[in-house]
């Protein structure tokens, strides 16, 4: 299934009834809390398995995945799936080692965050997105003031850095 910039995979609160492959292309997922803040707590990326929460077990989707560019994702129904984690021993090893990419993932993004500067950090940022974006520009896939919330900085701030790099 292919999905294009701004379409939605999945929305906060569904009940999952597929689990999703990634094959190509980025997705933020965002979450809407109850007092209306609207925060960007994740990227997914090619060779996930999502949502990672719902692996082994269902449970709604903690936020919504939306294409950050043209996307293909392989939509495995989450019956099916749950059948196989039962009959596949093996599959429990296939899903340690989707679950620990993440992880080292996350790490990877808790160090971008402990960095030095807030320069240093969108560089790292930048870096990092240019291994999956295809040649587009970060500005192009993300608001700043998800960039901020993925650097740790404040949209105005964002806004100074990227004064800087032109």
């Amino acid at each position: 299934m292919i999905l294009h910039k701004g379409e939605v995979l999945f929305r906060q609160g569904d009940s999952c009834e597929f689990l999703f492959k990634v094959k190509s292309g980025l997705f933020k997922v965002t979450r809407l809390h109850e007092n209306g803040n609207m925060v960007l707590f994740n990227i997914l990326y090619p060779g996930e398995m999502v949502p990672h929460h719902s692996l082994i077990s269902p449970k709604e989707a903690h936020g919504t995945a939306v294409a950050m560019m043209k996307s293909e994702v392989e939509a495995v129904p989450s019956a099916e799936w749950y059948q196989q984690v039962r009959d596949e021993p093996g599959r429990a090893m296939d899903i340690a080692i989707l679950l620990q990419e993440k992880v080292r993932f996350m790490q990877t993004r808790l160090d971008h965050l402990t960095v030095g500067t807030p320069a240093e950090r969108m560089e790292l940022l930048t870096r990092w997105f240019n291994d999956y974006s295809h040649g587009a520009a970060l500005t192009e896939l993300l608001t700043q003031e998800e960039i901020g919330q993925l650097i740790g900085v404040r949209r105005e701030t964002v806004n100074r850095l990227l004064r800087t790099v032109e």
